[in-house]
């Protein structure tokens, strides 16, 4: 019998269950045909790999040459096959591009298409940072453009290289005939009695929002988590207070104003997998989302208010 890696891998769960009644239940055999295929990879390796005994197996020296193979094989045949599937999954040429919603998708897509005419570029939208960074992980996607809030780590840290495109203070969006809408800037404080609307996401900026919140001595009463759209209607009827970023456009009805001491900060991120081929073009595309990023800031009502605040049509996303 020719050893096949399968063979290595009942011998790796049988060692790591300890038992071998353990290791054909993690396997989904049953024991008796577990036990049968051991002893012919152990007649085709030419000796015994486990003592058997009433508290389970232990592995024997023969056994601890196997698995220390084993443990260097499997991962290694595992990521050939993540990587050829990735490699196969990717096109020559064209760019796709992944993102959660806001301007900076959008600004990429126009400057690659309006700078390398011809080339095809597609998108993915998702409310998950997870989703996008995942889709770029396996070869779906060449970029991922994400944020995070603050410090904190982007998806996938170990499998994706990630680079700051930016960061933005974040602000609070009210309706235009708010009490605190001609302030210059807003203590969060100062918003303890509000309603608050965002949407969907599954980072952690709800997170960090509620201990900003607590950290100036209140706990948001209501969160209305809804769509885009809901979330600016909310603000616009003064039904609640959302938070934006400066670079979101005007929309009527709505104006942002800045938050006291910068208690909340959004980075945008452009990640890529350093093995696949669209590697080579993340310096372009960096400095491209960059772009994008200043042309959004020059352009919204942030950079044209006497006072650096903006307007916002965009809610902010958890």
């Amino acid at each position: 019998m020719d050893l096949e890696l399968r063979h290595l891998k009942i011998v790796r769960a049988v060692a790591d269950a300890g038992s071998l009644t353990r290791a054909a239940t993690a396997l989904g055999i049953a024991q008796p045909a577990l036990s049968t295929q051991l002893k012919r990879i152990e007649r085709a390796l030419g000796g015994a790999l486990f003592v058997r005994g009433r508290e389970g197996v232990r592995v024997t020296p023969l056994g601890e040459l196997v698995l220390d193979r084993a443990r260097v094989v499997l991962p290694a045949v595992c990521e050939l096959q993540e990587e050829a599937v990735r490699f196969a999954r990717q096109g020559a040429d064209g760019y796709r591009l992944g993102g959660t919603h806001g301007p900076l998708l959008g600004g990429l897509v126009d400057r690659l298409a309006r700078e390398e005419p011809g080339v095809p570029v597609t998108t993915y939208t998702s409310w998950s940072e997870k989703d996008v960074a995942g889709g770029v992980a396996d070869g779906r996607l060449d970029f991922a453009l994400v944020g995070v809030c603050g410090e904190s780590a982007p998806p996938e840290p170990g499998r994706l290289a990630w680079m700051e495109v930016a960061r933005d203070a974040v602000y609070v969006m009210l309706a235009e005939d708010h009490p605190l809408a001609a302030r210059r800037e807003i203590d969060l404080a100062e918003l303890a009695a509000e309603a608050w609307t965002d949407v969907p996401g599954d980072g952690c900026f709800g997170d960090c929002f509620a201990a900003a919140c607590v950290r100036a001595g209140f706990t948001p009463a209501c969160v209305y988590e809804t769509d885009t759209a809901s979330c600016v209607h909310l603000v616009q009827v003064g039904r609640a207070v959302g938070l934006c970023r400066a670079t979101f456009p005007v929309t009527p009805g709505v104006v942002a104003r800045p938050l006291a001491g910068t208690p909340l900060v959004w980075r945008h991120l452009l990640g890529w997998h350093p093995a696949a081929r669209a590697a080579g073009r993340a310096a372009d595309v960096l400095e491209r989302a960059r772009a994008a990023h200043a042309q959004a800031l020059a352009g919204s009502a942030g950079a044209s208010g006497a006072s650096g605040a903006g307007e916002t049509s965009v809610p902010w996303r958890r």
